[in-house]
């Protein structure tokens, strides 16, 4: 991976969400699939048609909650006469595939897609490139195929973050449990690469062990609870430090931890910043979760998309780097996580408007 440079989260979030706030008049549908068209208010046909293809619902509340919203409101700011059709494929690859194909069919001249299977949406950018069709991997990168745009985080750096946590709070000689997320899912990959970047060769020195790692199908919560019951009985309850990949897969962690009546004494990483984990790292359950400012994300793919529906080329200070997917390097804008724990979510997700304090702390209800 070659970066040029990375956009900071802090700096920049207050101007991306003033702008994502600021869209034009719109209307949207849903039917039964929870397939959502949104166009504008000018020409009913549009200016052309993007399709957002996310992966599931189950891995984290974002997709629904932030990057959907957020991705059609700024694309209606950047023109009200371009049409997004919506799509969650519900974990199933295959869904993706038939989603893709029917949006190509139906006119869509950009794919904006977050893959379930990385490897498997390959075939998703073969077929749209054969019909002129641009395409936007989004958040996980889709490889081995020449993509034409990647918008996503520093995803090794998201790992590294998690793991000098660990390092940093798991004692002498202590029993690291690795969580990690679905084995299809690229962006999973680099967590765990980045990760043991860190952990290994503290392993080597004798600080601490890894005693069980698994990757999570699908990213399943209930998958994730397993996995750490599992865990837990496999060590005999001598667990001193928990990696999770992200925050859904921690709330199931710090249940089985409880069920030990060890929740709370053995430091759990998470990721996305989701206003359950928020809730506990209050409460001293969670340690801290990496903070990924969706909006700013979805608002940058969103401007992609909208360059590339009016064949402009995309603003080369938005693209700031470029990342190898096995196929090519691909032309991408890499943004920058951030540490949260309970002493800076004040200065990190309230302060930049991500949340609310009601909100984590009610985070059922919201």
């Amino acid at each position: 991976m070659v970066l040029k440079k990375v956009l900071s989260v802090s700096a920049s979030l207050g101007i991306v969400l003033a702008m994502a706030a600021g869209c034009g008049n719109s209307s949207s549908s849903t039917s039964g699939t929870g397939k959502t068209t949104k166009s504008g208010g000018g020409s009913s046909s549009g200016s052309g048609k993007i399709a957002l293809l996310l992966p599931d619902t189950t891995s984290s509340a974002r997709y629904e909650t932030q990057d959907k919203p957020d991705f059609m409101a700024q694309v209606q700011k950047l023109d009200s006469t371009a049409k997004v059709d919506y799509e969650n494929a519900q974990g199933d690859s295959s869904t993706q595939q038939q989603q893709a194909e029917a949006a190509i069919t139906n006119g869509a001249k950009v794919l904006v897609i977050d893959p379930v299977d990385s490897q498997a949406a390959a075939t998703i950018v073969t077929a749209a490139h054969r019909s002129g069709v641009k395409v936007i991997s989004y958040d996980r990168l889709i490889t081995k195929s020449p993509v034409d745009y990647y918008v996503s985080f520093n995803n090794e750096e998201v790992g590294k973050l998690q793991g000098q946590f660990i390092a940093d709070h798991t004692k002498q000689g202590g029993n690291v449990v690795m969580i990690n997320g679905a084995q299809t899912d690229n962006n999973a990959l680099l967590f765990a690469k980045g990760a043991h970047e860190v952990l290994d060769p503290l392993v080597k020195q004798g600080k601490f062990k890894i005693a069980y790692e698994t990757f999570t199908p699908n990213w399943d919560p209930a998958n994730g609870l397993r996995e750490m019951e599992q865990a837990l009985t496999k060590l005999n309850n001598h667990v001193d430090g928990v990696l999770s990949a992200n925050d859904g897969l921690a709330g199931s962690i710090i249940q089985a931890l409880n069920a030990q009546s060890l929740a709370g004494k053995v430091p759990v990483t998470g990721q996305d910043a989701t206003d359950a984990g928020l809730h506990a790292i209050m409460q001293g359950k969670q340690s801290m979760t990496v903070y990924k400012a969706v909006p700013q994300e979805a608002v940058v793919a969103a401007q992609l998309a909208v360059d590339l529906l009016q064949n402009k080329t995309p603003d080369s200070t938005v693209v700031n780097g470029t990342t190898d997917n096995g196929s090519g390097n691909v032309p991408s804008v890499l943004l920058k996580p951030v540490v949260v724990t309970k002493d800076n979510i004040q200065d990190t997700v309230i302060k930049d408007g991500f949340t609310t304090m009601d909100k984590i702390n009610n985070p059922a209800t919201k």
